[in-house]
């Protein structure tokens, strides 16, 4: 359940543990994993270890030289710190398929989904999980934390010497961020323009808006008069409505989502998490009066909040949790508390996760429910009552296996993208509001010739991605040779019932390789569209553009572009190429950026330089080939980055991702295999560096590509970072109380089935360890309150590199587990440059690059 990290796209969404792929509200289903419960041991007490599948409960009372309690390093004044000795329980399984008849949970454990019709494993198969003891759920027990802080405390002592190297690059990516800043002001329908604000020394942003002066949605784009200092405002009668440095004072960790305004603008919604599990509180507060009108510690839900209707301000829906953190029920609650809150929906289905969200012009809203591979939405139209309250909700289109749906509306018509009918990639479909399925139909436009041809066909050339509505407009967000693309397409008929496309543009731009998508806009009837653009050497901008004529540059401003100090674009140059996959046949895209000064003397005098590899390569998510300011730190060491944009993306569109040819199911090892194939081509044949030189990172589901690669050919790497790692695929994919468990069983397969069981355990990093091997020095990371990739993961594979590589040979193995932090690391923007300074002091340390001095 990966995350992903900000240059990671997805179907509908830019971010993404496992990030999910599917309908818009399933982005970020990621896993989260687990083991499974034991078949012999009896329950235990609630501060105690758990007792796991196989596990013999007198052996976790035998004496062990070391524990965690009474962990020691042996060391005297010269020798090196020595790693926390993990002790081992050999007899310790997990079992995959039939549970035992005796099991006590076997009634509480789902072993498959409802709707599977594969074989389960019978007799069960038994994984072995020498490390299970590490699993607590309470994040109470003592020998576990104990064991979390040696392993801190052995990588603080690992990497000590390199505490001015982290200073360094920790002041070097400061310097490159302008840190009292301010976002592209968006005007919302005449009344505030809305923003976020930084300041320097402050962790967290300013949510701020100013009035518009002409009281017109249509009003251009203000000019900034901004003296640069955080005391004057960006907008004259700017006023911060919600400041999260106050919210996070005293915390160790704050994330706030899903700040919405009612249609008023005179109230505000929001979800904040104080602890990094991603559990969500809800505030509600009026702006007028600075009230706090709802703040319910007790009320856990998801991240996301929608308010009602025009005349629905008394009115909020909300998603609530079940046991395993799978948004499944939509509430409606009553700000005035005139009525109990009202339960409008529930999914009790485990693949399905649920969201909601508004339709571009506010009509209606929309309830979704998805797996990863069929989806279903439900809608209330909240126009079609004038009270505080909504009408009944009806159904786009009963869910069918294995066909995804998204639905916007415009003018009385339902504009759907689907896969139905087994189209490699998403069609774009019409059909009028309270139509079935069967009256679905494919948008079309008659070209040059006079023929009527289809928009998006669902066909292999274009992915489509996400539609977005507007009067007299919808704007396409997809893919086409690899690279994002926006199309926009002018409507015709407009209230006379309608839909009729006479033109589709595909938005064009300079570069050969970039990262483009629709930003924030507020208004439905505008003719001006906000995009964000960037590439590996351009800043991030924000693009306004005519949609009447998208392509004329003239009408092209750029509103804001991000200021990188000390930041010259004619130093740096990048490329777009393909690798040859093992295959024969596939073609893998790889981005690379680089200072010319350091391509130019590889070029010239064949001498190999440094080089970081990074990836991805799952839930159809993308690794964009965007800029990074604090990637500056390693470009200007001499590095090269590379971006391997591997199967299991969706970089090449939905096939690049799905079965028989991507990477998913019983063809994952496609992911792996692609990205050793591009380290291979990096060493041997573009002979740009060697292993030695070469460096990887993944973070979530990349943990997962980074492990598996290391298992793979070890030899390859000289370093590796495995950020929150999927690191134990099988004993977690077979336990469905970890949280987002069953949900990803479409997207690796069910251990717990004949058909998946032997393809996962050949690349599930646990299993996969090879005994005597040269291993790359390796740092791991972790969040003690990860709900997606839970700490034991990383810390078990920590301690089988450890127990099984050639100690000798091999590089350091590193834990570090963020006791205050989940799955996104730290929520603080100080404290997240800090960790990631940490993260490439040791990879530079590693590559021995720990004393080269930056070019400017």
């Amino acid at each position: 359940m990966t995350l992903l990290p900000s240059s990671f796209s997805s179907t509908n969404t830019r971010t993404t543990r496992r990030i999910c792929t599917g309908t818009s509200f399933q982005k970020l289903a990621l896993v989260s994993l687990l083991t499974t419960l034991s078949s012999s041991a009896a329950f235990q007490p609630a501060n105690s270890t758990p007792a796991f599948i196989g596990s013999n409960h007198r052996n976790r009372t035998l004496t062990r030289t070391f524990t965690a309690n009474t962990n020691t390093f042996k060391m005297s004044a010269t020798a090196k710190p020595q790693p926390p000795i993990t002790r081992r329980d050999e007899e310790h399984t997990v079992i995959a398929g039939v549970l035992p008849a005796d099991h006590p949970l076997k009634s509480k454990l789902i072993r498959q989904s409802e709707t599977s019709t594969e074989a389960l494993l019978d007799p069960p198969r038994h994984i072995p999980d020498a490390y299970g003891w590490l699993r607590d759920e309470k994040r109470t027990n003592t020998e576990v934390l104990d064991h979390l802080k040696a392993e801190n405390t052995y990588t603080e002592q690992i990497t000590a010497h390199l505490g001015g190297l982290r200073t360094k690059l920790y002041d070097e990516m400061i310097d490159s961020i302008q840190e009292t800043d301010y976002t592209t002001p968006g005007n919302k329908e005449g009344k505030y323009y809305y923003y976020t604000r930084s300041n320097e020394g402050e962790s967290y942003r300013m949510y701020c808006r100013a009035p518009v002066e002409s009281k017109s949605a249509s009003a251009p784009q203000p000019k900034i008069e901004w003296d640069g200092t955080k005391e004057a405002p960006i907008l004259p009668g700017e006023e911060c409505y919600l400041n999260v440095n106050e919210l996070a004072k005293d915390k160790s960790y704050c994330s706030v989502s899903s700040v919405r305004m009612s249609k008023s603008q005179s109230k505000m919604a929001y979800a904040v998490d104080y602890t990094g599990d991603e559990i969500y509180s809800l505030v509600v507060k009026n702006l007028d009066t600075n009230e706090v009108i709802l703040e319910d510690p007790t009320l856990e839900c998801y991240g996301s909040v929608v308010w009602g209707g025009d005349k629905a301000e008394n009115i909020v829906y909300y998603l609530k949790l079940d046991d395993a953190q799978r948004p499944f029920q939509v509430w409606r609650k009553y700000l005035d508390g005139s009525a109990e809150d009202e339960m409008l929906f529930e999914q009790l289905d485990d693949l399905f996760w649920t969201g909601i969200g508004k339709s571009s012009d506010e009509r209606y809203l929309f309830i979704s429910t998805s797996s990863s591979e069929t989806s279903e939405v439900h809608y209330i139209d909240l126009k079609a009552d004038a009270a505080d309250t909504e009408t009944e909700m009806k159904c786009v289109a009963k869910r069918r296996t294995k066909v995804l749906y998204d639905v916007e509306h415009w003018d009385g018509h339902w504009i759907i993208t689907s896969n139905v009918e087994e189209t490699p990639n998403m069609r774009l479909m019409t059909c009028k509001v309270g139509e079935d399925e069967s009256q679905w139909k494919d948008m079309t436009m008659v070209n040059d010739k006079g023929e009527e041809e289809k928009l998006f066909d669902g066909g292999y050339e274009r992915s489509l991605d996400h539609v977005e509505a507007f009067e007299k407009y919808l704007v396409a967000s997809g893919r086409f040779g690899g690279i994002p693309r926006v199309w926009v397409m002018n409507l015709g008929g407009q209230g006379d019932g309608l839909l009729d496309v006479t033109k589709s543009t595909q938005l064009s731009f300079d570069e050969d390789a970039y990262d483009v998508g629709v930003n924030v806009n507020y208004n439905y009837d505008t003719d001006r569209l906000v995009l964000y653009y960037d590439s590996m050497t351009t800043p991030p901008q924000s693009l306004e553009v005519s949609m009447l004529d998208p392509n004329n540059t003239a009408e092209r401003t750029v509103i804001k572009e991000k200021n990188v100090p000390g930041y010259v674009k004619g130093q740096y140059d990048c490329e777009r190429t393909t690798v040859t996959s093992r295959d024969g046949k596939t073609d893998i895209p790889v981005s690379i950026v680089y200072r010319r000064d350091v391509m130019e003397k590889h070029v010239s005098t064949g001498e190999t330089v440094p080089v970081h590899l990074i990836g991805y390569g799952s839930y159809g998510a993308c690794s964009e080939a965007d800029f990074s300011a604090t990637r500056l730190t390693l470009l200007n060491r001499g590095m090269v980055y590379v971006v391997a944009h591997i199967r299991g993306g969706g970089e090449m569109g939905r096939q690049w991702y799905e079965e028989p040819n991507g990477a998913k199911y019983l063809c994952k090892k496609n992911t792996f295999n692609d990205f050793c194939d591009i380290a291979r081509w990096l060493n041997e044949e573009k002979k740009m560096t060697t292993p030695e030189q070469l460096s990887i990172e993944g973070r979530s589901a990349g943990g997962l590509l980074i492990g598996a690669s290391i298992n793979q050919a070890p030899e390859l790497f000289g370093a590796a970072i495995l950020g929150v790692p999927f690191v134990d695929v099988v004993c977690t994919m077979t336990d469905s109380s970890i949280p987002l468990t069953c949900g990803e069983w479409e997207e690796w397969g069910n251990p717990n089935e004949e058909k998946y069981f032997d393809y996962m355990m050949e690349y599930s990093p646990m299993n996969t360890v090879k005994a005597g091997a040269k291993y790359p020095s390796c740092l791991l990371t972790g969040g003690l309150h990860d709900p997606r990739v839970q700490f034991w993961e990383p810390s078990k594979f920590a301690a089988e590199l450890r127990h099984s590589m050639d100690n000798d040979a091999s590089g350091p193995v590193c834990l570090k587990i963020d006791m205050t932090a989940g799955h996104f690391s730290a929520s603080d923007r100080y404290k997240y440059l800090k960790e990631l300074s940490f993260d490439y002091a040791f990879l530079l340390d590693q590559l021995g690059l720990s004393e080269v001095e930056p070019t400017k």
